[in-house]
């Protein structure tokens, strides 16, 4: 930082000039340069307001995105947004892996093209999760996924392309269809080599792995919106209402959360002896009489008072009243 001269300093300054003793140009020689590198070839299309909007609305995505595929995969998600730059589309593609798992997206109302990238770690992890499997594993290698495999991550990445709608719901009105899969990145060509188009970098966390994700957009896809993500109030002045849609969207996927619900029968206490003794068709005497309410846990948790009975050939039971913390010993 640059040094403030008092006003003695500055009188020095102009009397030493004045009589030579202080040198013009040897001063401007001392004054450091500043010299800020420009590439022509690579303009900013972007402003750094528009780039920290284009921040904001996909920090908004990632939390509501990451609390959906906590509900489907039911293990610990959360996804941060890590980057947002600008690159040649040629660039771009140099930084996929190869295979790779990229989802092409239309901007419905004109023909134009985004891309959602998961690495395949992460899109068979979603698989594997969503068939029942465990997310404790460690990633698996890297490979191209299977018809099969692709049909079931198609409904995420349809949920997930809804989701990104409503984080743009504040700033612009943007329709997103899911057109197609390619694996292969030569072979995926939304905008020319030269084009600039605009990288947000997710950092996706499942339990204890970390796996990456991408969304890009070619600058001329968003060239309606720009001027909207210019004005600094589209960030702040609409935070409170992308909260409120975020809460409802989050109570909407709460709301497909399953609930292990279970009814304590009663108890009884019975002697080692006793239990090796067991055998099919044995009777335990519980200590519940047969009129009595019986407790309902939900997660393991008492909640409510029942009744047991059925509905057709079903067992079922009927709810009495909520359990009240004193009636549980």
């Amino acid at each position: 930082m640059a040094a403030v001269l008092t006003q003695q300093e500055i009188d020095a300054l102009l009397a030493g000039i004045s009589a030579g003793t202080v040198e013009v140009d040897q001063l401007l020689k001392e004054q450091p340069k500043q010299i800020l590198p420009y590439d022509f070839r690579r303009p900013n299309r972007i402003s750094k307001t528009q780039l920290r909007s284009l921040q904001s609305i996909h920090e908004t995505f990632a939390e509501t995105a990451a609390y959906y595929l906590l509900s489907r995969l039911q293990a610990l998600v959360s996804i941060s947004v890590v980057s947002v730059d600008q690159l040649f589309y040629s660039e771009y593609l140099l930084t996929l892996s190869r295979p790779s798992c990229l989802y092409v997206f239309e901007l419905q109302g004109a023909e134009r093209s985004g891309i959602i990238e998961l690495s395949p770690q992460l899109a068979l992890l979603i698989v594997e999760r969503l068939l029942g499997g465990d997310a404790s594993t460690p990633p698996q290698k890297a490979r191209t996924i299977t018809p099969i495999e692709q049909a079931v991550l198609k409904g995420v990445m349809e949920h997930l392309l809804r989701v990104l709608e409503e984080s743009w719901q504040m700033t612009a009105q943007m329709r997103f269809r899911l057109l197609r899969l390619e694996t292969q990145p030569d072979f995926l060509q939304i905008a020319s080599a030269s084009e600039i188009v605009v990288v947000i970098g997710l950092q996706v966390n499942v339990g204890i792995h970390t796996y990456a994700m991408s969304i890009c957009y070619p600058t001329f896809a968003l060239e309606d919106v720009l001027s909207r993500l210019e004005r600094p109030q589209v960030v702040h002045a609409a935070a409170p209402e992308q909260q409120r849609q975020s809460m409802l969207v989050m109570y909407k996927h709460l709301q497909t959360i399953p609930l292990e619900v279970s009814v304590e029968l009663g108890r009884t206490t019975i002697t080692v002896g006793e239990l090796l003794r067991l055998k099919v068709g044995d009777v335990l005497r519980l200590d519940t009489p047969v009129t009595a309410e019986l407790p309902l846990l939900i997660q393991g948790q008492y909640k409510l008072w029942v009744r047991p009975g059925r509905i057709g050939e079903r067992r079922a039971v009927r709810v009495i009243r909520p359990i009240e913390p004193e009636e549980i010993g």
